[in-house]
């Protein structure tokens, strides 16, 4: 049996210390949302109570959970405070996709534990650019003596302000061919701006800005990975697999506080069939929403990510979305004009919620996707 699903005591510390810090969260919740401000404070708290390096294997020092214990604990953070929550699942699918490689990859070994071990041993914050750098890629990688000199502007990077390392890539044009060439970028590094950028419907607290990478040199020897751009590669199926349910934990947190609320508001009225219908609609869609963020964990259980894990956890992705949008939705019609309210928190996880469109793959290029997976069509550049 792998560590990670071993150490039944490990996996109930971070379950409780997520409960414990979901409840200080929460009060700091509504100050941060209403001034713009990135969750700092929790980022701290977050560090001192080992939820950095939750996902690191014990035997590096980390916490040793699971990927689906860190969907737990991001389910109860985002319940709380939903720019933590996803803010937070940025940084750990950044953890847990090495981590995977450690405990099922022999080979991948010596390469993804120095970074492991420096997560565990220095809270390094990891972030990640996702939209930014899917498929396609984006940036330019220009080949000089011994490396590369990147420029990149990179977007809806969550948690700049508290990052380390941005796990990142850029485009290299040569012998007529584009090549997307995966590093890490040091915050701290003289050519990277973290540039104050976030101002936003919802999520306003993640602290997504856009980084600039300004001829920040990369050796050869530092790019592990090098593809095509534009096509599918098996690290992708792999961090496809294994993010998103981690991701969409934060959207189903939000859902479920969002019902919490609105059922403690409708408690307090005439009892009605209508209010009854509202609410079972709204529960009848909290249940399929769970049930698909199961099945998104289940896929990433079967260790053996694919193009056609990606097609289920693309499934479970845009089923998640779907349904704990309508859960909210749900939630404000059933809380009635209090859902207007600022104090009631309602609206502040209706406009949270509406960040679960945005991640890949939106609902035309994942029904593209599942599409051509059912008619045997290639899928490698739907995305």
């Amino acid at each position: 049996m792998d560590q990670a699903l071993d150490p039944e005591v490990a996996v109930l510390d971070v379950k409780k210390s997520a409960k414990r810090l979901a409840k200080i969260f929460a009060t700091r919740a509504v100050a941060n949302d209403e001034n713009d401000r990135f969750v700092e404070e929790h980022y701290a708290d977050l560090k001192s109570a080992g939820l950095i390096a939750a996902g690191v294997p014990t035997e590096l020092g980390g916490g040793g959970a699971s990927v689906r214990e860190l969907c737990e604990m991001l389910r109860i953070i985002a319940g709380a405070c939903g720019s933590t929550g996803l803010a937070l699942s940025m940084h750990t699918h950044q953890v847990a996709i090495p981590a995977w490689r450690w405990h099922h990859q022999n080979a991948a070994r010596p390469m993804v534990e120095p970074l492991l071990r420096r997560v565990a041993d220095e809270d390094l914050v990891l972030l990640s650019s996702g939209g930014s750098d899917w498929i396609g890629g984006s940036g330019k990688a220009e080949k000089v003596k011994g490396g590369y000199r990147i420029t990149a502007r990179k977007v809806f990077t969550s948690g700049a302000p508290a990052g380390d390392l941005l796990m990142t890539g850029a485009i290299s044009e040569e012998d007529g061919e584009r090549t997307v060439l995966h590093f890490g970028v040091p915050l701290g590094a003289p050519e990277v701006t973290v540039l104050d950028t976030w101002r936003t419907m919802g999520m306003r607290s993640t602290g997504s800005h856009d980084i600039l990478i300004d001829g920040l040199f990369i050796a050869d020897d530092k790019i592990p990975l090098r593809r095509k751009a534009g096509q599918w590669h098996p690290a992708f199926q792999m961090i496809a697999t294994i993010a998103f349910p981690l991701i969409y934990s934060a959207y189903l947190g939000i859902a479920e506080s969002a019902r919490e609320i609105a059922v403690g508001i409708a408690g307090m009225k005439p009892t009605s069939h209508r209010t009854q219908s509202i609410a079972g609609r709204m529960d009848t869609a909290l249940t399929a929403a769970r049930l698909a963020q199961n099945f998104m964990i289940e896929v990433v259980e079967r260790n053996a990510p694919s193009a056609e894990t990606v097609n289920d956890v693309m499934i479970g992705r845009r089923l998640v979305e779907e349904n704990t949008i309508q859960v909210v939705e749900l939630a404000m019609e059933l809380a009635g004009g209090a859902s207007f309210y600022r104090k009631t928190e309602l609206e502040r996880r209706f406009r949270d919620i509406q960040a679960a469109r945005y991640h890949p793959l939106q609902k035309e290029a994942q029904a593209e996707y599942a599409g051509a997976m059912a008619l045997g069509h290639p899928v490698d550049r739907i995305f």
